[in-house]
Formats: structure tokens, C-alpha cells, sequence
């Protein structure tokens, strides 16, 4: 978001979230499932997966490596539809009935050497796990934090995801018993000058029974829902929308087609901060997209936390095979408190970027990746994520004079 937007008077920012029994999602915690997995038998191992669910099948691809043993795939894709909610033929998808495809292979071989001796040891002849692991693949990752809310996350997004958290728990509690797994939500904030100032419509789709009428889901989601979920001082001259198609009765992947990682904007930041393009579900951490997309976000955090300025983001590039970042650089649109350049330095002082340090840093090798598989990746506070610490900010804060 420029400065400029920032600046006006008055406007308007909309992000969305999805339930766990999205399509999409499905596929995603199928994918941080392998993963998890995996990494349970060999925290070194080398993932790559990719799932794609429809009516009556789920199909599980990739590139995977490790040194020993095996993973049951069908009987974890089972239980994690278990979990999900799909319990019931009726949906058109349970995790009983649907047939699984496994398709996996294992990692090519240029890229595990360019992996597992980056550029500087090769050149250098170094033997140590820091250096030697080099980026599984270039791209462009951004990290981004405000001081909005508690979580340093952007309202809108942060009201999404309580809100699909609050559809997901109605449905499993049974005091909205009518419910099914898919469910999205959409949250409109008006800011003035950069800061929110109140909810101007909320919208709630959730699949569900044939049997139920409309008015009756519009005042269980408005009132069970909604108004329990965003804080009344937010909620002014607020409209509400609930299930506009009119019925949502079909859904999940008989509805429509899920993919893995096709909701990344929903798995960071609502679109309030630009994104490399790379998805984040199913990828071990040599993967920065992945590494890079949770370190350069704690980075963020840690930044506003220090006080250095009330919205940052942080953009780090990388090349296949190479260590070293190709570029780090900070956007904080016109809110710091010190020039970027020093920020800049500050990033370089008190943060270690190289994927082996990050996954050092950020113990990315444990089978911590299914719990983030839905409702964001960032911001969470239901569950202990090493990037959402804020182990840095005091010591920027120092280094910073303020």
C-alpha cells in the first residue's frame, strides 16, 4: 500500500479468508500433512508436495527424498479429511468413500546438489551447514508487519480468519448444527489516514443441509458469528451479507476443484502487502519461499514491535543453489522513525537471511506446518509459531536510539 493511500481521507480495504473445509485448503493441509510427516522421519528431508481434490478423489503429487522409511499417504489424506469434517456421504465427499492417487517421485538430483552445497561453499571450499545450504529455488519473498492490531497484522485479514476460526467452531460445537466444512468469509475496513476506523460490511458464506432456510442462516451467522467475533466498537453502520448466491448447499470439492497453494494471499497478509508469488504449503524449508516468506515476516515484526516504524515491509530476493540473499530491501510507507537506509542496516545486524541460518534460527525442521495450513500463516496467537516471536525487538530497539 503506498504512502499516497495511505495519506487519503477516507477509503476502503477489503480481505478475505476461507474455512478449513475449502477445497483449497483441503489441499493444503493434505500437503503440510506429508510434509509434517516426513519430517517426523527424517528432519532433513526434501518435500515437494502437491494436492489437488475433487468429487470422489484427492490426487497427491510431488517430488519427495528421505533417507529412510515410509509415510502411508492414503491413511493420512483419510484423516486429515477426517478432521476436516467431511464424515458424511451426504456432503458428496467423505473421507471414507473418496479414492486417493499417490504420484510421487523423488527430488531431482540438480537441484539437491545446488541445494546441499551452495555457491559460497563450493567457491570456498567450507564445510558447514550454514553455508552449505543454498536456496532450493530464486524467487522474491516479502514479510510484512503493522502495528493495527495485537498481532501486528492488517485488521481486515485479521477479522477474516477470526471469522472463518468462529464458522469452523460453530459447525464442530453443533450450536450451529446445520453447517458443512466449506465456509468463507470477506472483511471490508474503512481507514482514515492510514489508521481503521470501523467495519463497513462483513460478509459470510458457509455451506450448508438442504433443510434449513435462509433467514435462519442470515441470523445464526450474524448473531452467533459475527457480532461475537468483531468488537462492537468496530461495528458501525456495518452491513451484512450472508450466503448472497441464496443457497450454498453444494460445496467442498464436489462444488469446485481444490489445489494446493492457490489461496496465498489468504495465507498472509489479505493483499495489504505485495507478494513474490510463491506458495507456501507442502515445501520443506530449503525451500524459501517458503523459509524466506516466515523469516522475512519475522524480520517485519520484529521491526515495528522495536518501534523503528509503524508499518514495514521487508523484500528479499534469492538464487537457485546460492546462500546468500541476492537483495534485501525495506518499504515502511512514509511511517519511520529512522531513514530506511539505518533500517536497512539494522536487518543486516540483527538478522541471519541465508535459508541454513533461518532454518537455524527459526527451527524450521520440525513437523510444525499442518496447524498453518488454515487461517494464516501469520499472526497466529492459538498456536506458537518461531517466527511470530519477538525475540529481536528490544535489542533493535536499543540499536535504534529510541
Amino acid at each position: 500500500m503506498s504512502s499516497t493511500f495511505m495519506e487519503s481521507s477516507s477509503y476502503l480495504f477489503t480481505s478475505e479468508s476461507v474455512t478449513e473445509g475449502h477445497p483449497d485448503k483441503i489441499s493444503d493441509q493434505i500437503s503440510d500433512g506429508v510434509l509434517d510427516a516426513m519430517l517426523r522421519l527424517d528432519p532433513n528431508a526434501r518435500v515437494a508436495c502437491e494436492v489437488s481434490c475433487t468429487t470422489g478423489l484427492v490426487v497427491v503429487m510431488g517430488e519427495i527424498s528421505i533417507k529412510s522409511g515410509s509415510v502411508d499417504i492414503p491413511a493420512l489424506v483419510r484423516e486429515t479429511i477426517k478432521s476436516i469434517g467431511y464424515t458424511d456421504p451426504a456432503y458428496g465427499f467423505d473421507y471414507k468413500s473418496c479414492g486417493v492417487m499417490v504420484a510421487v517421485d523423488e527430488q531431482s538430483q540438480d537441484i539437491s546438489k545446488g541445494v546441499s552445497t551452495s555457491l559460497e561453499a563450493r567457491n570456498d571450499h567450507i564445510d558447514h551447514e550454514i553455508e552449505n545450504l543454498g536456496a532450493g529455488d530464486q524467487g522474491m519473498m516479502m514479510g510484512f508487519a503493522c502495528n493495527e492490531t495485537p498481532e501486528y497484522m492488517p485488521l481486515p485479514i485479521h477479522l477474516a480468519h477470526k471469522l472463518t476460526q468462529k464458522l469452523a467452531s460453530v459447525r464442530k460445537s453443533g450450536e450451529v448444527p446445520y453447517l458443512r466444512p466449506d465456509g468463507k468469509s470477506q472483511v471490508t475496513v474503512e481507514y482514515s489516514k492510514g489508521s481503521p476506523v470501523r467495519v463497513h460490511t462483513v460478509l459470510l458464506s458457509n455451506q450448508h443441509s438442504a433443510d434449513i432456510d435462509n433467514e435462519t442462516i442470515f441470523n445464526d451467522l450474524i448473531e452467533k458469528v459475527a457480532k461475537p467475533t468483531i468488537p462492537a466498537e468496530l461495528l458501525k453502520d456495518t452491513k451484512f451479507i450472508v450466503n448472497p448466491s441464496g443457497r450454498f448447499v453444494i460445496g467442498g470439492p464436489v462444488g469446485d476443484t481444490g489445489l494446493t497453494g492457490r489461496k496465498i494471499i489468504v495465507d498472509t497478509y489479505g493483499g495489504m502487502s505485495r507478494h513474490g508469488g510463491g506458495a507456501l504449503s507442502g515445501k520443506d524449508p530449503t525451500k524459501v519461499d517458503r523459509s524466506a516468506a516466515y523469516a522475512s515476516r519475522w524480520v517485519a515484526k520484529n521491526l515495528v514491535a522495536s518501534g523503528v516504524a509503524d508499518r514495514v515491509e521487508v523484500l528479499v530476493s534469492y538464487a537457485i543453489g546460492i546462500a546468500a540473499p541476492t537483495s534485501i530491501a525495506v518499504e515502511t510507507f512514509g511511517t519511520n522513525k529512522i531513514p530506511n537506509e539505518k533500517i536497512e542496516e539494522l536487518i543486516n545486524t540483527h538478522f541471519d537471511l541465508r535459508p541454513g541460518a533461518i532454518i537455524r534460527d527459526l527451527e524450521l525442521r520440525n513437523p510444525i506446518y499442518q496447524q498453518t495450513a488454515a487461517y494464516g500463516h501469520f499472526g497466529r496467537n492459538d498456536i506458537d509459531l518461531p517466527w511470530e516471536r519477538l525475540n529481536k525487538s528490544e535489542a533493535i530497539r536499543k540499536d535504534a536510539n529510541l
